[in-house]
């Protein structure tokens, strides 16, 4: 059969327009500048590792995934710590200036609330102006990047300013005047739906083969977008295909599917992702998905995905563009204090390098300077602060890369890099019901987060509810704070829970997490929030939804088995 070209919608990119080899740039005057490549709370799980299978990532992850990254292959190498790498930005070490050492800010900004639709500010005059960084040199800088613009700015020594972003040029029709449509650029039919779930059936059993085809492709026939990887790539692969899931199992809604894949889009920013991307990739997985999918592959088949891939392109493509004229595609973070809460958990303090804008209950991807173009996703610990400081709850676990780098490694004046905010696990301010709040594990991060939101709000006549487990007693780290804003607002109540039967009378709740919770049923009135291991969060939703409480007022960021990123 003869592929057709794809036919994607060109525009200024995520990170800036810029030239891939064999196809024509977006602008001259975009071309110019492109900004660069960057690169738990028991939240953690390998999230999206590279960028061009942008439309294929996976999605949010609850808190409390465990990170199922292979140990470091013997001998990798490590970046370097205490500043750029040498000739990232073109010049030699030795014609490379001495980055000046700025004295550290005594009032660090006030981090804005987030703006929502309605009230967002300047929305009548166009985009409000971009934030100054923090600091104008990060001391703990670990690594750099081609075209990493931010890292050179710093670096120049100049005033603290943001890099300039070139404009977005103006979009042309890709069709001459009067030329009737390519059927493969209209919108996907209900039968587009059906064509593509039966491949996906096929393809599933060798779903391993099939995306590591699909990567195969992209690198032969697209070398100049491997360096937006990781080295190892088995983590990747497996996020592939439950990706195509989760898109086709949303197509019957619009909404829904809109939003997965305009955040999907937003966090491909940080990876260096660019409109010329998505072309290539996909004609690879087009490629791909036609060898494996046997005698199941015809041309309606085709068809069929060629118009779902242009319609994810466009999204993904509509929603980087809009967020980069609003917001870096990255920020860089100062580890200021780490805390050591029990042997395998520590609570780090970043200071971001310019206002976070973030919610209780959301989530970050966070790229470590010893495993670049890795990322991972930890929830934030704490509600949006005066001072702006950022908290993560993160637990080594094992083979865990990123995780058990920034446990064991990691230390004030080190500097992360961190995506921007993510998921749905937001409490909605204006609704009167009760909360009902599980927190597993580290997934009590998100937790007392939103109940310090609560706090600082009002609760306004509500009742919080909190089930904190662990499996044993000295796992509950997070219980000595739980309990102090529980005895300075009466309308807080905390129940420790632990798995361990052989705990104390009156110590806590014995059982596991979501049974014991179940116990207290019905949870009639109330919107409910779990954060911790996928098996707890869905046991915890199929128990909950017996217990009376409606699944539109179920919150968590675990999507199927995907995680949003």
């Amino acid at each position: 059969m003869k592929a057709r070209p794809l036919r994607v919608r060109a525009g200024a990119g995520a990170t800036g327009p810029a030239a891939v080899p064999g196809l024509p740039p977006a602008s001259a005057s975009a071309s110019a500048s492109s900004p660069g490549t960057p690169g738990q709370s028991v939240r953690e799980q390998p999230g999206p590792a590279g960028p061009p299978a942008a439309a294929l990532d996976a999605g949010p992850v609850p808190a409390g995934a465990a990170d199922d990254a292979p140990d470091p292959p013997p001998g990798a190498p490590e970046a370097v710590p205490g500043g750029p790498a040498a000739g990232a930005s073109g010049r030699s070490a030795e014609e490379t200036p001495a980055v000046p050492i700025p004295e550290r800010p005594s009032v660090p900004p006030r981090i804005p609330a987030p703006s929502r639709p309605d009230d967002a500010p300047g929305a009548a005059d166009g985009p409000a102006p971009l934030p100054r960084p923090l600091f104008t040199a990060a001391p703990g800088l670990n690594w750099t990047g081609p075209g990493d613009s931010w890292t050179h700015a710093w670096a120049s020594g100049g005033a603290a300013q943001e890099p300039s972003r070139p404009a977005l040029p103006a979009r042309t029709s890709v069709l001459p005047p009067g030329a009737a449509p390519d059927p493969a650029d209209m919108p996907p039919t209900p039968r587009d739906v059906e064509l593509i779930r039966a491949s996906l059936a096929v393809v599933e059993p060798v779903a391993d083969r099939a995306t590591a085809h699909f990567y195969a492709l992209i690198f032969v026939h697209h070398p100049e977008v491997r360096a937006l990887f990781p080295a190892a790539m088995d983590v990747q692969r497996d996020r592939l295909f439950r990706a195509l899931l989760t898109a086709a199992r949303n197509a019957h809604d619009p909404a829904a599917l809109t939003e997965y894949l305009a955040a999907l889009g937003r966090g491909h920013r940080k990876y260096g992702t660019l409109a010329g991307h998505y072309g290539p990739v996909g004609e690879c997985l087009v490629a791909a998905l036609a060898k494996y999918a046997g005698n199941r592959w015809d041309a309606a088949t085709e068809l069929a995905w060629r118009r779902v891939y242009g319609l994810v392109s466009r999204i993904m493509v509509d929603a980087a563009e809009e967020a980069a004229q609003g917001s870096p595609a990255w920020w860089q973070a100062e580890v200021v204090a780490r805390e050591q809460s029990t042997p395998d958990v520590a609570v780090l303090t970043l200071r971001p390098d310019q206002p976070y804008p973030y919610r209780a209950g959301q989530y970050a991807s966070v790229e470590t300077p010893w495993w670049p173009r890795v990322w991972r996703h930890f929830s934030f610990g704490c509600a949006p602060r005066p001072d702006g400081l950022l908290t993560f709850h993160v637990k080594a676990v094992q083979a865990g890369w990123v995780s058990t780098a920034l446990v064991r490694r990691a230390a004030p004046g080190d500097v992360l890099r961190l995506g921007p905010a993510a998921g749905g696990m937001t409490a909605d301010r204006a609704r009167g019901n009760g909360l009902l709040c599980l927190g597993g594990g580290t997934g009590i991060a998100p937790i007392t987060a939103l109940v310090e939101e609560i706090a600082e709000s009002g609760a306004d006549g509500r009742r919080v509810q909190v089930y904190y487990g662990a499996r044993q007693a000295s796992e509950l780290y997070g219980l000595p704070a739980l309990r102090t804003l529980a005895d300075r607002h009466r309308w807080l109540t905390v129940h420790p829970v632990v798995s361990d039967r052989r705990v104390a009378p009156g110590e806590a709740l014995a059982g596991e997490l979501p049974e014991v919770v179940a116990r207290y049923a019905p949870w009639h009135g109330h919107d409910a929030f779990l954060s911790g291991p996928p098996a707890m969060v869905r046991r915890g939703t199929a128990l909950l939804q017996q217990a009376g409480v409606p699944a539109d007022r179920i919150h968590h960021d675990l999507v199927g088995d995907l995680a949003a990123g």
